[in-house]
């Protein structure tokens, strides 16, 4: 069973930028009620997505440079990274169907 790999300042570089698969990062706090109507589905995801794209989860109020390093101005925002790069983002609540869309999109 796969779930998210929390990542930080410290590891962000090895797990995200490093990785040979594509990653979905989760930029959340604790205190966001749509981050939270988020969290679920991004683990149902990564169980379903298991060995073709990594999922990662990072805490904005902990690491509010990394956040600021991408450009994370509101929560939840999940960051597709593809070959160290991002290349889609999706701000806010969206329906799983619409992340699966975006998901998809990176694989092709």
């Amino acid at each position: 069973m796969s779930k998210p790999t929390v990542v930080d300042g410290s590891n962000f570089d090895q797990v995200v930028l490093q990785s040979k698969t594509p990653v979905l990062v989760d930029f959340w706090a604790a205190w966001c009620g749509p981050c939270r109507m988020v969290a679920p589905m991004v683990e149902e995801l990564a169980e379903e997505y298991e060995g073709k794209i990594s999922f990662a989860k990072l805490d904005v109020d902990q690491n509010p440079k990394t956040a600021s390093q991408y450009g994370i101005m509101s929560i939840p925002t999940l960051l597709i990274f593809k070959n160290g790069a991002p290349v889609s983002n999706i701000v806010g609540f969206r329906p799983k169907a619409d992340l699966k869309r975006s998901l998809d999109a990176v694989l092709e």
